[in-house]
């Protein structure tokens, strides 16, 4: 009888989010088999290559999106749905390390991608639970609060941008926690349902005339003269003008000079059952995106329907079924470590999936020495930034001369790297270290 219980009250192994917006795989290709040349083909229907197909679709051009699995069924639909401010390196290391003036240029442009997002859900009428709730970002040390005000004045100085400084003795007037020692609130940041977005803004590009096809996967990708030939796992190939690699984390070896520049790190989530009003408001009570401080980072938010989001880098692996549910385990500790209210909520959902970072820590998009286009590399903060970028690609693909700052930077393989992250063990030790000490 106890396993009957301890099975019935295991969380489902899928992400929340595809609960709220039905999904399923596609049996088989949904490619035209009379379909043989494209102006512009699209390999991944994420953010970025639904972004890049309906700006070129809408400027004329034959778009084919080739999606080996269902559309945004990557990192698109699986993250927990965080519009933050800033890019991944904090504005701390990228003044020391570029200087104020290009801290400046780069919070400018996260600002701008916001923006620009907000703008595309708009126009489109996207349906996606947006609201601009700021962010809150918990200090796990007391000497990272003191680690804020630096940043506070920096980002005043630098940027002109505010932030707000709430002291540890009023800290659950913004997180329900004595875990923290202080939070820093941004009201620029957002939040929105992941799934619902990716679904509309698929939807947006096919009225825009774009041809997206699911279950087709891409074999390889070779030159042919002046054209591009993408033969797919089927045993079709389509002839195209341009290629946009659009796959980020997901990269495989049709797609090896992005793989070797893109490492896949496993990130992890669960979310609760449905909380009681107060308790949901007890947690968090101005609804905020949250994350602490820590290297080895948590996140965590309310859904829309007042469920306990909380994720992480619990294992340093790749996703499956095992890893899946021992980070659940590790996730599940750590959030009734934080908030002991919810020591007797039961988790409903949990899931993992691929992050694409890079050994810079910053988004790459550009034309590689082949004429083969790319934006990739988010490092967490994709869903603004990567419908961004696939945008600004798009525009270059389309003929428009795009002189951008993370346009065209320098981006060389990583060395000894093919794909599979072995250091990633290593990396997560060091980490842990540097939180511990």
């Amino acid at each position: 009888m106890s396993e009957a219980i301890d099975r019935a009250s295991a969380p489902e192994e899928r992400p929340y989010w595809w609960a709220s917006e039905p999904r399923s795989a596609p049996r088989a290709s949904t490619l035209a088999s009379d379909l043989t040349r494209a102006d512009v083909i699209v390999i991944g229907a994420g953010y970025t290559g639904l972004s890049a197909a309906r700006v070129l679709a809408r400027s004329g051009a034959l778009v084919v999106v080739l999606e080996r699995e269902r559309v945004g069924w990557g990192a698109s639909s699986r993250n927990a749905g965080q519009i933050l401010t800033g890019v991944k390196l904090d504005p701390v290391t990228l003044a020391a390390t570029l200087g104020e003036a290009r801290l400046g240029e780069l919070f400018a442009i996260s600002i701008e991608t916001i923006a620009a997002l907000e703008q595309l859900i708009a126009a489109e009428a996207i349906a996606c639970d947006y609201a601009r709730t700021g962010h809150a970002q918990a200090a796990s040390r007391p000497s990272h609060f003191e680690d804020f005000r630096t940043e506070q004045a920096l980002l005043a100085r630098a940027c002109g941008h505010a932030v707000a400084l709430v002291p540890a003795d009023r800290q659950r007037s913004e997180i329900g926690s004595d875990a923290f020692f202080g939070v820093m609130v941004d009201e620029r940041s957002a939040g929105l349902n992941p799934a619902k977005y990716v679904d509309g803004l698929a939807a947006a590009a096919r009225r825009a005339g774009a041809i997206i096809a699911e279950g087709a996967g891409v074999r390889q990708i070779a030159r042919d003269g002046d054209r591009w030939r993408v033969a797919l796992e089927s045993g079709a190939t389509i002839a195209a003008r341009d290629v946009l690699v659009a796959v980020n984390g997901y990269a495989d070896t049709a797609a090896r000079w992005l793989q070797r520049r893109v490492i896949p790190i496993g990130s992890y989530t669960i979310v609760t059952e449905p909380l009681s009003p107060d308790l949901a408001a007890s947690l968090l009570p101005t609804r905020r995106m949250a994350f602490d401080s820590r290297h080895f980072l948590h996140y965590f938010r309310l859904t829309p329907d007042d469920r306990m989001l909380f994720g992480g880098r619990a294992v340093f692996a790749e996703p499956t079924a095992e890893t899946t549910r021992e980070s659940a385990a590790i996730l599940t500790r750590d959030m009734r470590s934080i908030f002991p209210q919810l020591a007797a909520t039961r988790v409903a959902y949990a899931w993992g999936g691929r992050v694409g970072f890079t050994r810079d820590q910053f988004p790459h998009a550009g034309t590689n020495a082949d004429g083969l286009h790319y934006a990739a590399g988010y490092c967490g903060h994709g869903v603004a930034m990567a419908t961004y970028l696939g945008a600004l690609i798009a525009r270059r693909i389309a003929g428009e001369t795009i002189v951008h700052p993370l346009v065209d930077r320098a981006w060389p393989a990583i060395p000894l790297f093919r794909g599979t992250p072995w250091f990633l063990p290593a990396v997560g030790a060091y980490y842990r270290f540097r939180d511990w000490f």
